[in-house]
């Protein structure tokens, strides 16, 4: 994961969670699972048949959703104020 540093998580960290070292907070886990995401994506783009990466991806995908479902159940408001920050279609 050379793409994401150590200053880009406690950046992402800093922006979604409470601080640059609240690495447990679900807002932080579901954005930086949100970059990953998003570079897995890109990255599956040009290689088609890497289908180790796609698995990956789709565990990822998983996790996220099923934090997302977490987070959703314990504070609306928060997930509502999340997904529309990250730019997810729900």
């Amino acid at each position: 994961m050379s793409y994401l540093t150590a200053e880009k998580k406690a950046e992402t960290y800093a922006a979604f969670g409470k601080g640059a070292t609240d690495t447990g907070s679900i807002e932080a886990q579901v954005a930086l699972l949100t970059e990953r995401i998003n570079h897995i994506s890109s990255h599956l783009k040009l290689n088609k048949k890497d289908f180790s990466s796609q698995r990956g991806l789709m565990q990822m995908v998983g996790k996220r959703k099923s934090l997302l479902t977490y987070l959703s159940k314990r504070d609306l408001n928060g997930y509502r104020a999340l997904i529309e920050k990250l730019g997810l279609r729900k």
